[in-house]
């Protein structure tokens, strides 16, 4: 088990907690919490059961973020989800989010 961590700009902000996805083989799960008084920036928590893969975990976050800059509290709890999934789950998860 590996835990990971990441910070990003952001512009908006969460408006209200997000859960999307479950910790299942190949799955992924998204804890969406807006941010503290004072915060304005995008913290990322990883949770992952594959070491090994800091790189490809920072350019996927780093490009979604730079898409889609949503300020809040993400912890994304894997076990084996591939880009795409990773992708999916946090586009699901920012549109609740925002919505």
């Amino acid at each position: 088990m590996q835990t990971l961590n990441y910070h990003f700009p952001a512009r908006e902000l969460a408006t209200h907690p997000i859960h999307v996805g479950v910790v299942a083989s190949g799955d992924l799960e998204i804890l969406l919490e807006p941010p503290a008084a004072g915060d304005d920036g995008v913290t990322v928590r990883v949770r992952t059961s594959v070491d090994g893969f800091d790189t490809v975990w920072h350019d996927v976050l780093e490009r979604f973020f730079a898409r889609t800059p949503l300020a809040g509290r993400w912890e994304l709890n894997d076990f084996g989800a591939t880009p795409g999934v990773v992708n999916l789950r946090l586009r699901q998860a920012s549109e609740a989010a925002t919505s």
